[in-house]
């Protein structure tokens, strides 16, 4: 008998078992409202003011439970009440809802462009590009923030929401690579890695998603860093060789009298350069 279908679609074969020291959530639906408990008893009611700031316990990490359908996001809306705090986490799996119906409709996008006029904008695949993209993946740019975060997901499997738009942004704007690249290695790390969450994510950072006009929005890793973990309690936990930088250089070490530390990297590339050719390339593409 011959098979059809199946075996005709392309894929990259069957991953060997990847290595993981990573320390996981742990597992079952108690462990799940376990965590809910405690983020709905302390963070819930700060919600919409620190969400964003990774040096606090600000996020609800349910996520991985959610990923695996440990929980329906109707049993958390369930919890909710009528308040701006809740309203604001609400909308937050609002949005997970969002771009599953998404890829729903445009399975497609997976992989490829929602906007397929951004099929047109340049980026880089050379030698230089994948050694730039390696660098990334090992968290090593010179950028404490986005080193950060890739440390923090390669130890624990997850990443802060806040700082994932970042590292992203980074990846694609600064590094100029594609976001498919970065999609499929945080689907190879994240325990809460949702394909259409995460790659749709990727695509909004990128600017070939469903935002309406995205290609001006290239964060500045410093400024985020500055914004978000003012005094880089964050970053020195996943950094511990920046311990003895001052706050005033731990997001910017380049810019300290001191030099950066011989057990830290000089950044792989300068942002305001990057910035400028990130919107020549859109320029490209959109006119504007």
């Amino acid at each position: 008998m011959n098979l059809r279908g199946a075996p005709d679609v392309k894929c990259d074969g069957i991953p060997q078992e990847p290595e993981c020291a990573a320390t996981l959530p742990a597992g079952g639906e108690e462990a799940a409202w376990d965590r809910w408990e405690h983020f709905a008893g302390d963070a819930l009611g700060r919600y919409k003011e620190e969400r964003n700031n990774p040096d606090r316990d600000g996020c609800s990490m349910l996520s991985p439970y959610l990923r695996f359908g440990v929980l329906h996001p109707r049993q958390l809306l369930a919890e909710l009440r009528p308040d701006p705090n809740h309203d604001h986490y609400r909308s937050e799996l609002g949005w997970r809802e969002f771009y599953a119906d998404v890829l729903h409709h445009q399975p497609r996008t997976t992989w490829e462009n929602l906007q397929l006029k951004m099929n047109a904008m340049p980026v880089d695949t050379d030698a230089r590009a994948k050694q730039r993209f390696a660098a990334w993946c090992e968290g090593k740019t010179g950028y404490p923030i986005v080193d950060a975060g890739m440390r923090q997901m390669l130890a624990t499997g997850w990443m802060h929401n806040r700082v994932r738009m970042i590292v992203a942004s980074f990846l694609v704007k600064d590094l100029h690579l594609p976001w498919q690249w970065g999609a499929k290695f945080f689907m190879q790390h994240l325990v809460d890695g949702d394909i259409a969450s995460n790659n749709h994510g990727w695509q909004w950072t990128a600017g070939t998603g469903t935002d309406a006009a995205p290609y001006f929005r290239i964060f500045n890793p410093a400024m985020q860093a500055e914004k978000f973990d003012p005094n880089g309690t964050y970053v020195r936990t996943w950094l511990p060789e920046l311990a003895s930088v001052p706050d005033k250089f731990v997001h910017v070490p380049s810019e300290s009298p001191s030099g950066v530390p011989s057990s830290y990297v000089a950044p792989i590339v300068d942002h305001g350069e990057e910035r400028d050719e990130a919107l020549r390339r859109y320029k490209l593409v959109t006119g504007k």
